[in-house]
């Protein structure tokens, strides 16, 4: 078909291509998609366990409390409470690490491995012991108080995140590490800058059951003067005031559930991309 004189043929623009499911293409736009939506469900958990807690200390202020009641439940000593939970739970769980990853990096070298049966007997006892017996052990030989709950509570987390420090080490790929050295790098080197950073997502799985486990945990302290929000469900026990009871209850489940939370969140951030 002929052209008219005059007129200019101008090609027509490609079809816009769209990449396929599974290509490579498409992976990458999935990459670079918007992350809005996904932002706002990972602030929705806890946007709804605040919302739980503060619901639930607005239904119990408005109830008929008797005194007993009302002084247990008085908003500053259960803020004051919640916070001496919080103590707790942070300040065991580094004195955990700071001991944990060590010792896990330790006893995963090749020349500290026979001493590894029997440092994990020992971290075992935290686990295997009651803990309401350990802690009033402790509070026999050393006396009552928050730094003796502090001792009951790393003698039971150090298992968990010794454990994990140590299986996540042991199962990177020799080969990777037999290539860092064919290159010169030497041994702390290999661990810092291929070991470690392999390892890294199990580290923080160990350290995430950790938190949780001494959330839950820190209620003991209560039984040797320790604080916590253990106070509470004691007093509700003791007292026969059940709405002391569930409140320290509820506070601390909802306390671990926000933990358990902000370590997700630090296991996504943490972690080495590409994992």
């Amino acid at each position: 078909m002929s052209e008219s004189p005059g007129t200019t043929a101008t090609a027509a623009p490609p079809p816009e291509r769209h990449p396929a499911e599974g290509t490579p293409e498409a992976a990458a736009s999935a990459l670079h998609a918007p992350t809005a939506g996904r932002s706002w469900r990972a602030l929705l958990e806890p946007l709804v366990i605040v919302l739980v807690g503060a619901g639930w200390l607005l239904y119990v202020e408005n109830s008929d409390l008797d005194s007993i009641e009302s002084r247990s439940l008085a908003p500053g000593y259960v803020a004051q409470k919640t916070w001496e939970h919080i103590e707790l739970t942070v300040v065991s769980t580094l004195l955990v690490l700071v001991i944990a990853i060590p010792l896990g990096i330790l006893l995963s070298r090749r020349w500290a491995r026979p001493a590894t049966p029997a440092v994990l007997v020992v971290a075992n006892i935290g686990q295997s012991a009651p803990s309401i017996g350990m802690v009033v052990l402790l509070a026999v030989l050393w006396g009552v108080g928050f730094w003796t709950a502090i001792v009951a509570l790393v003698a039971y987390g150090v298992l968990p995140a010794l454990r994990n420090t140590m299986v996540g080490l042991q199962q990177v790929d020799p080969t990777l590490t037999d290539a860092g050295r064919g290159i010169g790098m030497s041994p702390l080197a290999v661990l810092g800058r291929v070991e470690l950073p392999l390892a890294v997502p199990v580290i923080l799985a160990g350290i995430r059951t950790t938190l949780i486990l001494m959330v839950g945990t820190a209620a003991i302290a209560s039984f040797i003067s320790g604080g916590g929000l253990g106070d509470l469900v004691t007093t509700g026990v003791t007292t026969q005031r059940t709405p002391v009871l569930l409140t320290g209850c509820v506070l601390m489940a909802l306390l671990a559930l926000l933990i358990d939370w902000i370590g997700g969140i630090a296991t996504r951030l943490l972690s080495p991309k590409g994992l």
